[in-house]
């Protein structure tokens, strides 16, 4: 079967090599979107008409498909607007003091720096980062001197979405729990390649996001296992009862995270996202984008002035994802030069400013990013358009 006849956008050709960034559609998606407004759209909930309470049972089946996908009670699964909503939730609702610590890797995505920083700000905690290794992997020695008593939250990517490393999770989490540290996991980049199983991590939150693979924008997922955290947002649905004189929220359930009229819709694509991976198969995914990797590495480590970054896949564990730069090339010129190519990569510093700080790459670099669309010959033509590249910038 030909994967790529389920993604509409594909059908002329199209190379997209962004999926980091965030992934195209297949029809199975699509039409369970399009269907649900046609047959079965109402708010959720509070409606006890037939239609309503349709609605309703779609929606919490949608939130008990995520939630068994990363293998956690349903009863623990927040739908927000994504991963970075999810992770300002957890910085917002953590109740942090003066003097408290926040640990947190180079390898972090803005939206898992930024929430933190503004937390410490508030109530003057601190932030404290960790070392990288000369292969630019974790330092985990580092990580493990560098947690102490004072550690309140340790904040930690899953998958560097510059780098493709998989983080040792398994080693680092138990530390931080010897020390009663709260640990939020970063998922973005790894739940769509490979089977995650956050309550075995032994993580407090673990955050994600739909459109990242394969379902719609707008829509994604945080575990959370204590539901008493101070909510984000307030408003309707998240209380149990409001008065003049003030209001109680709901206790030790989803919807005390979820206020207001929630993206119905984009959970219905969410699980029909998921059913489209369990049809295919985490094996298979993680087999086929590892062979493109590793085809795709190899060849840019035999082209001229390609500077590869980050551990070789013999290395390291590493997701499907490459990042790059050409000596003498430009990042946005290369990738503008792809682009007329009709094949897609991105370039730029990908949401992850101190990385490239501390690599002084201030121009940026350049990604390549697979999905399990991808092929060979989508990697063949990358090759065939970076030589044009190499051929500008001689």
């Amino acid at each position: 079967m030909n994967i790529k006849e389920d993604f509409p956008i594909l059908k002329d050709g199209l190379v997209y090599l962004d999926n980091a960034a965030t992934t195209q559609k297949p029809r199975m998606v699509i039409d369970a979107v399009k269907g649900f407004y046609e047959e079965d759209y109402a708010t959720i909930h509070r409606g006890l008409y037939p239609l309503s309470v349709t609605a309703t049972r779609h929606y919490e089946a949608a939130r008990e498909k995520v939630a068994e996908l990363i293998g956690v009670p349903s009863n623990n699964l927040i739908f927000t607007s994504g991963t970075t909503e999810a992770i300002n939730l957890v910085a917002h609702g953590l109740v942090l003091k003066k003097g408290d610590e926040i640990l947190l890797t180079p390898h972090e995505h803005h939206s898992n720096i930024v929430p933190w920083q503004e937390a410490a700000k508030k109530v003057g905690a601190k932030v404290i980062w960790c070392k990288l290794n000369g292969d630019l992997t974790l330092d985990v020695d580092d990580i493990k001197k560098k947690l102490t008593k004072k550690t309140r939250v340790l904040a930690i990517t899953h998958v560097s979405n510059v780098l493709g490393t998989i983080n040792p999770l398994e080693e680092i989490i138990p530390h931080a729990k010897e020390h009663d540290t709260f640990v939020l996991v970063d998922g973005a980049q790894a739940v769509p390649h490979m089977r995650v199983h956050a309550r075995r991590l032994g993580c407090d939150a673990y955050a994600f996001s739909s459109h990242k693979m394969y379902g719609p924008t707008g829509i994604g997922a945080l575990f959370l296992k204590d539901l008493s955290l101070v909510p984000l947002c307030t408003g309707g649905d998240m209380i149990d009862d409001v008065t003049q004189e003030g209001s109680v929220f709901a206790e030790n359930e989803p919807r005390r995270f979820e206020a207001g009229t929630p993206n119905i819709t984009g959970a219905i694509g969410f699980a029909a996202a998921i059913d489209y991976i369990e049809k295919i198969g985490y094996d298979v995914i993680h087999a086929h984008e590892e062979q493109l990797l590793r085809k795709t590495w190899k060849a840019l480590e035999e082209q001229p002035r390609v500077h590869l970054l980050g551990p070789a896949p013999e290395t390291h564990r590493r997701a499907g994802l490459i990042t790059f730069t050409i000596e003498g090339a430009p990042p946005h010129d290369v990738a503008e030069i792809l682009g007329r190519q009709n094949v897609c990569i991105r370039a730029g510093k990908h949401c992850a400013h101190p990385l490239h700080q501390y690599l002084k790459l201030d121009e940026g670099t350049n990604r390549v990013s697979f999905a399990f669309y991808n092929s060979e010959e989508d990697v063949n033509t990358l090759l065939g358009a970076l030589q044009k590249v190499q051929e500008v910038f001689k």
